[in-house]
Formats: structure tokens, C-alpha cells, sequence
């Protein structure tokens, strides 16, 4: 079953949508640095954006395992004149951020969508500013800081345990003002998870869709691709740069789910695994 939230322009509903990263960051664990001016990050976009992305995913701050936290000052210095260049062309933008004043400035800049990999845990001001915004909001699981997410990666059944924390994740949004309608769930590959959890989790969207809400997912480039395809002879992980097939691949398993939206670094590809998994899913 598709479901998207309400409050997108209509040329962005009805789909699976692909949505570009843009890391305006020194320390990402992909691309990290390579788009740290401003005009290199708008000049991304816009590639991404000519190479199929719906929407453009625009942050500051790098949630990369180990990463430190940043000055919210220096995340709005970093994105806020992308957001506005970009909106102002036309193009679709999400503010990636975990801090509330970034989301608000992120707003009135021109960004249609508030992607909070802390699910509102990071900052309290959070939900209310969401609430008052009355934007679509990405709402991920997320258990502690990219600094000691690792040590947090420990599960019973990581499926039924996701869906509950998300499942209260969501009360919490509804109890701060927000729309449910307007809530994309998100189950958080790669943070606080370990690669068995991932394939769990992916095996299991459909029990994470009961919770009746969209579903985001971020799978590029992640450490658990380069577990599964690490050379056989080194037992090295594949290089992130060289797991963009393996996204794709995880991309048309999404969307033949009926995933709302996948967050990858690599567009084209991703985009045409995507219309696969969209017409297994139609049958």
C-alpha cells in the first residue's frame, strides 16, 4: 500500500519519490567536504535535480557514526542561503536538521519538508516549531547521538522494538499539534543498527507501514551494503563510493513496498530502480 502526507504541491505526489542528498558538511561519511560552499552545494542540487531527484534533502550537520555535534549558528550559516537559492528556482527542498530553529529559518527560506533524524528527541522546541509550521515532517527512529549510537544498537526483535518507539514517536507529534497526516515515518537504517537489524527491518516494511503512515528510507552508501559485498578475499568492506548499485538494488525493494520516498546520494540509477519496483508493485 502507497500513503504520502499531506501538504506536498502536486507534482510531487502519487509516487515513490527520490530524494537527492545534499551534505553541506566537512565531515559526512560519503561525500563529506566536497560541497561545503554554498555555491558547489547549489550546483549539486541542481545536477541532482537534472539527473531525476523529486526533492533535494539539504543538512548541515554530519550524523555520520562518531560524528560531533555541531553549533546550531553554524548549521543555519552553512544552509540556509542553499535552501533559499534552491526554493527560490523552483526546486524542491527538506531541511535535514535536529534543531528547531534550523527547521524554522529552513522554512520561511523556501524548504517544503522537515527531516529530523532524531525523531523531535534532539530538541524539544522541535515538535511544537513543526506544529506551527504545518509542514510535512520526517520523524526518525533514533535512540542517542551519533557519538554513542553504536553502543545502542541492541534489540530483542528489532522490528516489533522499531515499530513501538516509532509508534510513540508518532504520539508524540500528534500530542505537540502536528497532523498525523502530515508524519513520514522513518525506521532509521544505519543509526543505532547493526547490519542484521537493517535487513530486518527492510525485510519488514510491511509491518512498519501498519502504523499507517509513509515511510522514508535511507539506505545509501551504508555501512551494511559494504559489509554484504566486501571483497571475499580481504574481507574489506566495498568502498562507499562503489555501493551505489547495492542502493538501487534496496531502492526498488522500497518502492515495490510502497515506500513514499528513498534518500540516496546517487539519483539516476535510483531512479530507474525505482520504476521498477513500482511497476512489480503494480503488477
Amino acid at each position: 500500500m502507497f500513503l504520502e502526507p499531506v501538504g506536498l504541491p502536486e507534482s510531487l505526489r502519487g509516487r515513490t519519490l527520490v530524494m537527492g542528498v545534499v551534505n553541506v558538511t566537512p565531515d559526512s561519511f560519503s561525500d563529506g567536504g566536497l560541497h561545503l560552499d554554498p555555491a558547489a552545494a547549489v550546483a549539486h542540487a541542481r545536477s541532482l535535480i537534472s539527473e531525476g531527484a523529486d526533492i533535494v534533502d539539504v543538512g548541515g550537520e554530519s550524523t555520520r557514526p562518531g560524528a560531533t555535534r555541531l553549533d546550531p549558528t553554524e548549521e543555519r550559516r552553512r544552509v540556509i542561503a542553499v535552501v533559499e537559492t534552491l526554493a527560490s528556482e523552483g526546486i524542491a527542498v527538506s531541511i535535514d536538521t535536529m534543531n528547531a530553529d534550523t527547521a524554522l529559518a529552513a522554512v520561511g527560506a523556501g524548504a517544503l519538508v522537515v527531516n529530523d533524524v532524531s525523531g523531535g528527541l534532539a530538541d524539544a522546541a522541535m515538535l511544537p516549531t513543526v506544529a506551527e509550521l504545518g509542514v510535512p515532517y520526517v520523524c526518525m527512529h533514533w535512540r542517542g547521538h551519533a557519538d554513542r549510537m553504536n553502543s545502542l544498537a541492541v534489540y530483542d526483535d528489532v522490528v516489533t522494538e522499531v515499530r513501538a518507539e516509532l509508534a510513540a514517536r508518532l504520539d508524540a507529534c500528534e500530542r505537540a499539534g502536528i497532523d498525523p497526516r502530515r508524519v513520514v515515518l522513518d525506521p532509521g537504517i544505519g543509526f543505532a543498527k547493526e547490519a542484521a537489524h537493517n535487513w530486518a527491518l527492510l525485510h519488514h516494511l510491511d509491518r512498519l507501514a501498519e502504523l499507517g503512515r509513509p515511510l522514508l528510507i535511507g539506505a545509501s552508501r551504508k555501512r551494511f551494503l559494504g559489509s554484504l559485498l566486501a571483497d571475499p578475499s580481504t574481507g574489506e568492506p566495498r568502498p562507499t563510493g562503489e555501493r551505489d548499485a547495492a542502493t538501487a538494488a534496496v531502492a526498488a525493494i522500497a518502492a515495490a513496498s510502497g515506500v513514499w520516498a528513498v534518500r540516496v546520494h546517487a539519483v539516476a540509477a535510483t531512479r530507474d530502480a525505482v520504476a521498477v519496483g513500482t511497476a512489480w508493485r503494480h503488477g
